[in-house]
């Protein structure tokens, strides 16, 4: 258990003090959360964020030494099971204490003390890679920060563009092998509101063959064939 403050004690004597602390601490692994005083508060949070370190140990020792202050057993049955393996991967911080204002009647200052979630995959994942890099993020709260806020390094940004340019390199360059750009089919010409994409085909007979397209479109098919360069007059449809 932690020195006490300076100053009043909780309650009338010092075994006063660690009994309400105990009563305090089952509730808070019972319920999750409670709402107290301000001051009761923070005498809890350690006594609260000391057994959770015992019960993350997980052997005899560590739960017989949790039974001098918790008595219920299965309050520390759920200790060890549930909360503890809960914050195997979190160095501390395992409690909340949340101002809710001032309690009606002799105006103490409430607050609500919690447990709070564990880490989730991805924020391991990035605290284990800072860690990895030997990064300022890699000590104390600053991995924690870190791995809440989700933040992307600059060697994520950076495979991820490597990534990029490799698939953009397989687009253009298969194998390995470098694309002439003689070798490139080149794209069909619009003449006249007609394609002509053959490239054996002669300029007057493209022409030809666009200007009755075009004609053949505004429904003077007689007039298509007269009209066009190098072209025959078309056959009386009648």
């Amino acid at each position: 258990m932690p020195t006490p403050t300076k100053g009043p004690r909780l309650g009338g004597s010092p075994a006063h003090e660690r009994l309400m602390l105990a009563n305090l601490a089952t509730s808070l692994f019972e319920h999750g959360r409670i709402t107290t005083t301000e001051a009761k508060a923070k005498r809890l949070r350690p006594l609260a964020e000391k057994l959770i370190t015992f019960a993350k140990r997980g052997d005899l020792h560590a739960r017989r030494q949790v039974m001098t202050t918790i008595r219920d057993k299965d309050v520390v049955h759920t200790l060890f099971a549930e909360i503890g393996p809960r914050y195997e991967n979190r160095p501390g911080g395992y409690t909340r204490i949340t101002k809710v204002g001032s309690r009606k009647g002799d105006n103490a200052p409430m607050a609500v003390i919690e447990l709070v979630e564990a880490l989730t995959v991805a924020q391991q994942a990035v605290g284990e890679a800072e860690r990895a890099r030997g990064t300022r993020f890699a000590s104390g709260a600053g991995a924690g920060a870190a791995a809440a806020a989700g933040e992307v390094t600059a060697d994520a940004v950076e495979t991820a563009e490597g990534d990029a340019e490799e698939v953009v390199a397989d687009v253009f360059t298969p194998d390995d092998e470098v694309q002439d750009d003689g070798d490139v089919t080149p794209e069909p010409t619009a003449e006249n509101l007609a394609v002509v994409d053959d490239p054996a085909l002669s300029p007057e007979v493209a022409a030809a063959a666009a200007a009755e397209v075009e004609a053949a479109e505004l429904g003077d098919a007689a007039t298509a064939g007269v009209d066009a360069p190098g072209g025959e007059a078309a056959p009386d449809p009648k």
